[in-house]
């Protein structure tokens, strides 16, 4: 495999998500995107005070979480993921990481009816991925998973766009839970039920207005 192919082959490409009419609409990563994330400044500003090399450091930690990512991803689909393109170090990290993942399911009733389910809404003219769509203890739930060191205010609203979504295409969704499935040993994991759910819809609604307004503004000059 050469250099270029490993870069491909870690690279997640970016989904392009089109309407029934097959015009091409925004996904919900894009249209939360015009929020600010302070916490990833005061992340970031921690890092370079410690005399880290951020990009360095950046590029490692999302290798990790894109391959646990995907580990977790097949697993789900009954598949066996190459890990041909990724270190040993970031596979053992990967590894260890996903272990967290087994460890919860063992503990629930878990069946999964879907993953990575790419849906649109033609009311909200919104695309996106839903990472897994199951029965969780007797509720049709919605699981997103993030390989990150903490759950954000942002990532609530993130995941609501997703549920709203789901309702759209007609999947019933009783609850909505975010696995975060920490990178390194020290970041753990957690299982967050989306707090004020309806308030994130709607600050979800009002990011794509935002959205859409920034475009129309984009497009004068």
């Amino acid at each position: 495999m050469t250099v270029e192919q490993k870069a491909k082959a870690k690279a997640k490409a970016h989904t392009i998500y089109k309407n029934a009419a097959g015009k091409r609409v925004a996904g919900v990563t894009t249209v939360t995107g015009v929020m600010n994330k302070p916490a990833l400044l005061k992340w970031a500003n921690r890092i370079g005070l410690e005399g880290i090399e951020m990009d360095a450091y950046v590029d490692e930690l999302a290798s990790i979480g894109t391959l646990a990512h995907a580990m977790v991803e097949a697993y789900l689909k009954g598949q066996q993921f190459d890990t041909a393109a990724f270190s040993q170090d970031q596979i053992d990290g990967a590894e260890l990481s996903v272990l967290s993942f087994y460890e919860w399911e063992k503990h629930q009733h878990f069946k999964v009816l879907n993953s990575e389910m790419q849906l649109v809404s033609e009311k909200l003219q919104v695309g996106g991925t839903c990472d897994c769509y199951c029965e969780l203890n007797g509720q049709k739930t919605l699981l997103d998973f993030k390989t990150s060191k903490g759950v954000y205010d942002d990532h609530f609203t993130q995941v609501a766009g997703y549920t709203m979504i789901l309702e759209d295409c007609g999947y019933q969704v009783d609850d909505v839970r975010i696995l975060r499935i920490g990178r390194t040993e020290d970041d753990g994991f957690e299982d967050v039920k989306v707090p004020q759910l309806d308030i994130h819809k709607k600050r979800f609604l009002a990011c794509k207005e935002l959205y859409e307004i920034n475009k129309q503004i984009k497009r004068k000059w």
